[in-house]
């Protein structure tokens, strides 16, 4: 069901059939700027009064045969992802109602200048209204008109080029992270990424090849046992006349994983469509960037593979020369996205020279059981960055969670037999033996975070504007507070 939204200095309550109010906790009414009688509040009051169950935020009453109106609670001291979760669940309250043309009164609430309350109430009604239908045969064309009436601050005038930016770039995300596996195959997934130039981004992809020649033997191998092809992808965006150094994302793109010849289990494997989350992640990010025409420098890595058991495939005790230089020895191959970061991350370490890099990757089912789908985990060769990066996790309700990453872990990513092994030791910390084998490939000098979604990237439990039931486009929020644009 999609959402239009129509802005209107002015209207006639007469003409109005559904108005919408913001009121505060008690239900009290205070701001009607004329579109209710006396008469008309005090029947909503006395009927509140009446109603034994006011506990909802919103509630609605007939008071005449013409007009509905809408109470949606405040609470004090509301915090920027609440008013966006408030806006979620009054998306969900319409569409139960199935209330296709309504009007909110905007003056009813009195937010605080630069907040923006309207705002961030609409992108998180917005973002709510996503949903993922193109392979269903009937398809209903249902519209839900609302009309925003009252005048629109300077504020207000200037976010909306970054909300329309951010839900672009997350819708974006989630469509990628939706597709299925035959469809969203590397090959394919690669062609969408050609098709981002028009937005201005400069996007290079490099085939099998182009990786072979330059060394990218880690990423090469995950992919070998699929007909389909590998491919790693650069995305640059040049929003800064300055020379400063890029912003590094860098993201996993399996866009299925069926393990390898470490064969996983057959109950939810048709979840592994999921696990290019990470780089999906990324290049929602890099749109979001072109889009908005963002005044940074920013480049984004994303490693496409396919992870398939086929008769080239890699075997369990291989070992290859990564990127870098370091040889690595495969134990399992279904611990497959470290491969693929670890060349990844070495090719933009070395041609970018980022001031900082994240990498963002559906890395491991230990952090799954570690964090549920409530919070992400987070590790990281740099303090300064990891604390700012839970600032913004504060600021916007997407939770993180630091685990430690410390030395006698990444001694456990040693191998006897080359330099690293893509397994820690068995049956411990299996999300920091992650991202200790993820450090070995982050040049010393670049701080670096290393983001674990296998939890929040789909089926999020925690925000309401998210889908519950499906991709979320979890961390990209985050990040964009991180940044500050």
């Amino acid at each position: 069901m999609s959402v239009q939204v129509v802005y209107k200095n002015k209207a006639k309550s007469s003409n109005l059939g559904v108005i919408a109010l913001f009121v505060d906790e008690k239900f009290r009414i205070k701001n009607t700027n004329g579109f209710l009688s006396k008469n008309e509040i005090s029947y909503i009051e006395k009927t509140l009064k009446n109603k034994k169950n006011t506990k909802e935020n919103i509630v609605s009453f007939n008071i005449n045969e013409k007009t509905t109106v809408i109470l949606i609670s405040l609470k004090k001291d509301l915090k920027s992802f609440d008013v966006e979760n408030l806006g979620a669940v009054f998306y969900n309250f319409i569409k139960k109602n199935s209330f296709k043309d309504l009007s909110i009164i905007s003056q009813s609430v009195k937010s605080k200048p630069g907040k923006d309350f309207i705002g961030r109430f609409m992108h998180g009604l917005k973002l709510k209204s996503y949903e993922f239908n193109i392979y269903k045969s009937k398809k209903t064309k249902n519209i839900i008109t609302i009309n925003i009436i009252g005048k629109q601050s300077s504020t207000a005038l200037k976010n909306k080029l970054k909300f329309k930016a951010l839900e672009e770039g997350t819708f974006f995300t989630r469509d990628l992270v939706s597709e299925p596996g035959n469809i969203l195959h590397p090959d394919e997934y690669a062609k969408r990424l050609i098709k981002l130039k028009k937005y201005g981004l400069k996007v290079t992809v490099y085939d099998k090849k182009k990786l072979k020649k330059l060394g990218l033997n880690a990423l090469l191998g995950v992919g070998q046992g699929s007909i389909r092809g590998s491919y790693l992808v650069t995305i640059e965006w040049k929003g800064s006349k300055s020379k400063s150094k890029p912003l590094g994302f860098v993201g996993k793109g399996v866009c299925f994983d069926t393990g390898g010849i470490s064969l996983k289990p057959a109950k939810f494997m048709e979840d592994m469509t999921y696990d290019m989350a990470g780089s999906a992640v990324v290049v929602g990010l890099m749109k979001n960037f072109a889009i908005r025409k963002a005044k940074i420098n920013a480049i984004g890595v994303v490693g496409l593979v396919e992870n398939m058991p086929g008769g080239n495939a890699q075997r369990p005790g291989d070992i290859v020369k990564s990127y870098s230089g370091k040889t690595i020895e495969v134990l399992n191959t279904d611990a497959e996205g470290r491969l693929i970061l670890a060349d990844a991350l070495a090719y933009a370490s070395k041609h970018y020279d980022p001031e900082y890099m994240l990498d963002f990757a559906t890395l491991t089912g230990a952090i799954v059981i570690t964090l549920g789908g409530i919070a992400t985990g987070i590790m990281g060769n740099n303090e300064v960055l990891i604390e700012n990066i839970k600032v913004s996790s504060e600021n916007t309700g997407e939770h993180v969670w630091q685990l430690p990453l410390w030395d006698e872990y990444c001694d456990q990513v040693k191998s006897k037999v080359a330099d690293l092994k893509n397994l820690g030791s068995p049956g411990q910390a299996g999300s920091i033996a992650g991202a200790a084998f993820l450090k070995a490939f982050v040049r010393e000098d670049i701080p670096w975070v290393h983001f674990d979604i296998a939890g929040t990237a789909s089926h999020v439990e925690n925000r309401s504007y998210a889908q519950k039931d499906g991709a979320s486009g979890q961390v990209i929020r985050l990040v964009l507070d991180l940044l500050g644009v």
